[in-house]
C-alpha cells in the first residue's frame, strides 16, 4: 500500500504537469494546424519571470504567477502577429511555421540565458513540508501542483464550453471556412489561442521549476513529452491529451519505481510506437477518410 501511494502521488504530479504543458500545444494545433516549437522556450520564460518578480523584486507569488502568465500570453500573441499571421495565406504553412518557431524558441532561449545566466537557480514559489500517509511522505508541493493544474484545466474547460470565445475557438477548430462564413474573425481567434497557450506554458514552467529548478533550456524535455502525449492522444484533441497525460504520468512513475529513471522515457517511447501501430490516429483521434 505504501508503494502504491508513492507511485500514485508521483504519477499524478507528473500527469498534472504534462497535461498543463500539453493543453496549449493541442489547442494551437487543433485551431491553426500549427506545431509551436517555441512552446518549450515559453515554459522557461514563465518560470524565470516568476523568479524575477519574487526573487529579485521581492513581490509575493500571487503577483509573480499572473505576471508570468501575462508576459508569456503577450509573447504568444507576438508569435502570431510576427510569424504565424504573415504565413497563413501562403502555401506550406505547417512546414514554414514549424521552422520559424524553432528559430523563435532558440532566440528566446538565448535571451533568457544572457539575462539570467546559465547556472541553475531555485524557484522561490514552493511549499515546504509533507502530508504523512502511513509511512509515505507526500510533499505539499506535489499537492499544490495537482490542485493548481486541475483548477486551471477546469477553467480552460469552462472557457471552451461556456463562453463565446470558447465557442468561436471550437468552431474554428472544426471548420475554419464555415466559421469565417458565420462571421467569426478567425484571425482574432488564432491570436487568442496562441496567447492562451503562452499563459498555460508559463504556469506549467513555474510548476516544473518549483520541483527541478530553473535552467534556460528547461523547457526542452517537457515540450518533447507534451508532443509525445499529443501524438498518443490524437493531434488537436484537448480532452484526449489530458487523459493521455495522466495515464503516461502514472505509467512513467511505475516504470521509474520498477526499473529506474534511466529507462522510463525509452520505454514510454516504445509504448507510444506500439500505440501508433495499433491506432495511427491516436487513442482519441478519428480516422479521416478521403474519397477520390
Amino acid at each position: 500500500m505504501n508503494v502504491a501511494i508513492q507511485i500514485l502521488s508521483s504519477g499524478l504530479t507528473l500527469g498534472a504537469i504534462y497535461a498543463l504543458s500539453t493543453i496549449g500545444l493541442s489547442l494551437v494545433y487543433g485551431s491553426l494546424n500549427m506545431l509551436n516549437m517555441a512552446h518549450g522556450a515559453l515554459l522557461a520564460l514563465g518560470g524565470y519571470v516568476c523568479f524575477y518578480v519574487m526573487g529579485v523584486l521581492g513581490l509575493p507569488g500571487l503577483l509573480g504567477v499572473p505576471a508570468a502568465m501575462l508576459v508569456c500570453g503577450l509573447a504568444g500573441f507576438v508569435v502570431y502577429q510576427l510569424a504565424a499571421r504573415p504565413m497563413l495565406a501562403s502555401g506550406g504553412f505547417e512546414t514554414r511555421i514549424f521552422i520559424a518557431t524553432i528559430g523563435i524558441g532558440a532566440i528566446l532561449g538565448n535571451v533568457i540565458q544572457r539575462s539570467f545566466g546559465p547556472q541553475p537557480v531555485a524557484q522561490p514559489l514552493a511549499l515546504h513540508g509533507a502530508l504523512v500517509l502511513g509511512e509515505v511522505y507526500v510533499p505539499y508541493q506535489n499537492l499544490l501542483i495537482l490542485f493548481v493544474s486541475v483548477a486551471m484545466m477546469a477553467v480552460v474547460a469552462l472557457l471552451l464550453g461556456r463562453t463565446r470565445v470558447g465557442r468561436a475557438i471550437r468552431a474554428t477548430a472544426q471548420n475554419r471556412d464555415a466559421a469565417q462564413l458565420m462571421g467569426i474573425r478567425i484571425g482574432r481567434v488564432y491570436a487568442q489561442v496562441l496567447a492562451l497557450s503562452g499563459a498555460l506554458a508559463a504556469l506549467s514552467g513555474i510548476l516544473i521549476s518549483s520541483l527541478s529548478g530553473l535552467l534556460p533550456n528547461m523547457g526542452g524535455d517537457p515540450m518533447l513529452k507534451a508532443f509525445v502525449i499529443c501524438i498518443v492522444a490524437g493531434l488537436g484533441n484537448v480532452f484526449g491529451a489530458v487523459v493521455a497525460a495522466f495515464l503516461l504520468g502514472l505509467l512513467e512513475a511505475l516504470i521509474q519505481y520498477l526499473l529506474g529513471v534511466q529507462y522510463s522515457f525509452a520505454i514510454l517511447l516504445l509504448i507510444v510506437i506500439a500505440v501508433l501501430i495499433w491506432r495511427p490516429a491516436g487513442l482519441f483521434g478519428r480516422r479521416q477518410v478521403v474519397r477520390l
